[in-house]
């Protein structure tokens, strides 16, 4: 989507132009009103899907989960945040504060708006098989899917970030800028020619098919598909280099130098192939986020156990919270055995 006319939804900007949003978390431009937008955006989207959670019990259920959920993402957020920023510092990376904020509401932002678009699902199923177990592991799936999604996002993101240099320490940054250049700089400047090498004589890109023009318009003949390999020699001082003809062009003549990337005359490279970022080294700031990763999944449940219920057990009263028994996971598997 064009800067010039951007979306009202965040979540559309997001989807459309995510390339764009990743070069303005890179350039720290005016991320403050991005992380406001992400934030409300946010809020909003999962009290909607928590008011579906908790109209299976009923409606102070459902008012409740609509405040908690968003709460749930939120201080999970503050919890793992300075988890993450600590390691990126440790490890040499450049991430600011706002940078390091505006790259996970990207992923929390991406959760809650796929979150809230299952919402009708879910209240189908509310409303066409209210069964409590499987409402509650209907929900578990549509946001465990939705998070996979919304973390997927960020590691997209800070793979964009660690092609800028920001997740690496200055010295290995440029290390890799210059790796990068390098090869573009290599095909820019005319390769020298060997010393005592015949010097190779250009072929007209006129000729046709029987001869080569001259001068004078007479024809020299040429022998057809004979192509000429030659490299250039030293030339004299005061002579300029003649191109180079590579083998399998016989009508194609090449400056001193600018012979295609990957060519190899006379037994010896030309050109280096190319290097990419991808194919640097990746930094520890990329591994150590994927155990931040399964960090905030940790943190995120036992804070969902925690601040239980969302749905509400139909053989329960009302309660604001549950007290603390178990675990997540014992529930979960508990659940699915009661199921099957």
């Amino acid at each position: 989507m064009s800067g010039d006319r951007p979306s009202p939804l965040v979540i559309e900007r997001i989807l459309r132009d995510r390339q764009g949003i990743w070069q303005q978390i890179v350039a720290d431009d005016d991320l403050n009103a991005l992380t406001g937008r992400m934030l409300a955006s946010s809020a909003v989207a999962l009290a909607c899907y928590g008011a579906v959670l908790g109209a299976f019990h009923g409606v102070l259920m459902a008012l409740t989960s609509a405040v908690k959920l968003p709460l749930l993402f939120l201080i999970t957020l503050a919890i793992c945040l300075p988890t993450l920023y600590l390691f990126n510092l440790v490890f040499g990376a450049r991430l600011s504060v706002r940078q390091s904020v505006a790259l996970v509401m990207v992923a929390i932002t991406v959760t809650s708006m796929l979150a809230v678009a299952f919402a009708p699902i879910s209240l189908f199923f509310l409303i066409t098989a209210p069964d409590y177990g499987f409402f509650k592991l209907l929900n578990v799936a549509i946001l465990t899917l939705s998070a996979v999604v919304g973390l997927r996002f960020l590691t997209g993101g800070m793979q964009v970030l660690n092609q800028h240099g920001l997740l690496a320490p200055p010295t290995a940054a440029a290390a890799t800028q210059a790796a990068v250049a390098a090869p573009a700089a290599q095909a820019a400047v005319p390769a020298q020619p060997v010393a005592g090498e015949p010097v190779a004589e250009p072929v007209a890109v006129g000729a046709g098919a029987n001869g080569a023009a001259g001068a004078n318009g007479t024809t020299t003949p040429v022998a057809e598909a004979q192509p000429v390999s030659v490299v250039p020699a030293q030339p004299a001082a005061g002579v300029p280099a003649q191109p180079v003809v590579l083998a399998g062009h016989p009508v194609a003549a090449f400056p001193p130098g600018m012979v295609p990337p990957g060519y190899a005359g006379a037994g010896r490279p030309w050109a280096t192939p190319p290097v990419r970022r991808g194919e640097s080294e990746r930094p520890a700031s990329m591994t150590l986020l994927y155990v931040w990763i399964l960090l905030f999944g940790f943190v995120g449940t036992q804070l969902a156990w925690t601040l239980r219920p969302f749905v509400g057990s139909p053989g329960e009263n009302f309660a604001l919270f549950r007290s603390i028994e178990g675990n997540f996971y014992a529930e979960i598997l508990r659940t699915l055995g009661n199921l099957f």
